[in-house]
């Protein structure tokens, strides 16, 4: 009965929705506060009755209960406890329900810690995350029913869950990202109960922003573990491949960051306000957008839930009535919001708005990459968009950014001197391109994209070292400067300029050999000495594995004893390469093992690849950045906070 449990909270997830949409908002309309406080309540029903279904089907994983379509699919009894937790979310139907309990835990969060809204906002802001809720609860009970049973033909054991999936990266990955997707729903839900109520809520940016803080490190840190993921369990050696389900994860990325930027504006100066509105819709829409390519069927990739076409039907109509709707009420109402405040070219609010607009630019760039092969297979035709397209608009839309970036994070607010701008500029400048130069002649590697990124990374933190020369000068004893905004952004810029190091030293200095292996084969590369010992057969809970064991010389010395493996898996019979990496600060060693080649050979593929860490690890810097700067305190700089519908 445990299924028929989950099955039913479902359904009365389903109705609390309803209400959650049509009381609050009936509340507000009649101005009558009674009705429109029903949204707490609510909220916390729904977040209830989403959490007992999903703990309902947990429960029919940790029991193997096999007469579950959905268990019997994506789990066997060989399977681990521990994926068989995360094999709940490991297919289409679950990972569906795992984002309606997010939804709703982001919902109750709003419903708890949202005294400073008005009421009318909170229960706007509910009845639309209420809204958001009821689409999917409704897609998941009408086209993709987790608890449907396969009674009276209940299969004995189940089919095991993709092997690509049975690892401890993708316990952690999947939830991340969802909470990163869903968490844009907050602003989401504020820019269309602000166009709904034709005013700004008074404090609406301070409020706003640690919720969009939240959002986005969660999709930052989600967006780096599953590129740590394909990396280590793909067996390629790369980080990003620009595969169109990783470019779904990446748009609301890049438009959540001109978010967060532009909500820093709006603090300081009150300024943005359309723009702010504007990018919070769009960042969930595109989190939506998202979903569609990847559930839909329309795009086949290994990070691809396999569907049917009428749940992609489902989810492009929402997508467009979320879209649509939201677009047409920012259109109708956007004008009654109160006009703002000018700027000076040289400020900062000039520095924030090419940042947006290159970002906004590099989204549609992104964007058109993805769609443009699915628009052009409607006619019979097939194209594809790779990685040197994806890369060469990066590189265009990168370099202008990190540059502004640099310079930007020392113009002051309202109104600078150009004079003063451009004294700025030769000191870092000089000293970029003076030290880069010698690290690569250290390195004795000259090549453009290295200069070029060593240039950016140093632009950018010779600019922090000034900004704090200057403030430390004029600080005081007390360090007043020294704020969790600032703090917060110095370490993401830090991270930035780590990022494009590790991408320059990896894109550039990389070395790759593939080989024929034998026990005792000895094979130099990148300035190591790789030599295989040979290759046993280990036994694991669901497969078997051929296991190379590889010693690592450099210049005599010992360096690494590494275990690549290729795996079988019983069950299902896959055949899954499982790379086997030794990585310190400085570079990274990998061996991928290929076929066999008869007798006791073997393809292997060697890679050293220097600087990799330096990757996810300016990663990491961004996403704390963004947790530092959730502790700043709210700003109470005069702003314009009214606008009254007309």
């Amino acid at each position: 009965m445990y299924p028929e449990y989950g099955l039913i909270a479902l359904v009365f997830a389903g109705a609390v929705a309803i209400l959650q949409v049509v009381l609050p908002l009936w509340g507000v309309r009649t101005a009558n506060r009674t009705l429109a406080d029903t949204s707490l309540p609510l909220t916390v029903l729904f977040f209830a009755l989403i959490l007992i279904s999903y703990l309902y089907l947990t429960l029919s994983f940790l029991i193997d209960d096999y007469s579950v379509a959905y268990v019997a699919s994506n789990s066997n009894s060989m399977l681990p406890w521990y994926y068989k937790l995360s094999a709940v979310w490991g297919a289409h139907e679950g990972s569906m329900l795992l984002w309606v309990l997010v939804l709703a835990g982001w919902s109750l969060a709003v419903a708890v810690l949202n005294r400073s809204l008005a009421w009318d906002f909170r229960a706007t802001v509910l009845a639309v995350q209420g809204f958001l809720a009821l689409g999917f609860v409704a897609f998941l009970i009408f086209t993709s029913n987790p608890f449907e049973r396969l009674l009276p033909f209940a299969p004995a054991d189940g089919q095991d869950l993709n092997p690509l999936l049975q690892d401890p990266g993708l316990i952690f990955h999947p939830p991340l990202l969802y909470m990163g997707y869903v968490g844009f729903s907050v602003a989401f839900s504020f820019a269309v109960a602000t166009l709904l109520l034709g005013r700004v809520q008074d404090g609406w940016a301070d409020w706003l922003r640690p919720w969009t803080n939240v959002a986005w490190l969660f999709l930052t840190l989600g967006i780096t573990l599953g590129s740590w993921w394909a990396y280590y369990e793909l067996g390629w050696g790369g980080w990003w491949f620009w595969d169109p389900v990783e470019n779904a994860s990446l748009l609301p990325w890049i438009l959540g960051t001109a978010l967060v930027h532009s909500l820093a504006v709006a603090r300081k100066r009150g300024l943005f306000q359309s723009w702010t509105l504007l990018l919070a819709i769009f960042a969930f829409s595109l989190s939506l957008l998202g979903t569609f390519l990847v559930r839909s069927g329309v795009l086949t990739s290994v990070h691809a839930f396999a569907s049917d076409p009428e749940r992609g039907l489902y989810i492009l109509l929402f997508l467009g009535l979320v879209i649509g709707a939201s677009l047409s009420l920012f259109a109708v109402r956007v004008g009654d919001l109160n006009p703002q405040k000018g700027f000076k070219v040289a400020s900062r609010e000039t520095g924030l708005l090419v940042n947006n607009l290159l970002l906004t630019f590099f989204t549609a760039i992104v964007l058109l990459g993805t769609l443009y092969p699915l628009a052009v297979e409607v006619t019979g035709r097939s194209v594809s968009v790779g990685p040197p397209w994806f890369n060469l608009f990066l590189l265009i839309t990168a370099v202008p950014l990190l540059l502004a970036l640099g310079i930007g994070q020392r113009l002051r607010w309202r109104s600078d001197d150009f004079a003063r701008v451009a004294a700025m500029i030769p000191l870092p400048l000089v000293l970029s391109v003076g030290i880069s130069l010698v690290i690569c002649w250290v390195q004795d590697a000259f090549h453009p994209l290295l200069i070029l990124c060593l240039v950016l990374a140093l632009w950018i933190v010779l600019h922090l070292v000034a900004d704090l020369v200057q403030r430390l000068r004029s600080g005081g004893a007390k360090w007043s400067f020294f704020t969790a905004g600032w703090v917060g952004m110095a370490t993401a810029h830090i991270g930035v300029a780590v990022l494009a190091v590790g991408i320059g030293m990896t894109a550039t200095r990389s070395v790759e050999l593939d080989v024929r292996m034998t026990p005792g084969t000895l094979v130099e590369v990148g300035g190591y000495e790789f030599r295989l010992q040979g290759v046993y057969v280990e036994q694991g809970p669901n497969y078997v594995a051929d296991v190379a064991d590889i010693f690592v010389w450099r210049n005599g010395v010992a360096e690494a004893l590494m275990y690549p493996e290729k795996r079988r898996y019983l069950v299902r019979g896959d055949v899954l390469t499982e790379a086997g990496i030794h990585g310190n600060l400085w570079r990274d060693l990998y061996v991928s093992m290929g076929e066999s080649l008869g007798g006791d050979a073997w393809a292997m593929r060697i890679q050293v690849k220097p600087f990799m860490r330096w990757v996810w690890f300016g990663a990491v810097l961004m996403a704390l950045g963004a947790l530092i700067a959730m502790f700043e305190r709210k700003n109470r700089a005069p702003m314009v906070r009214e606008a009254h519908a007309g």
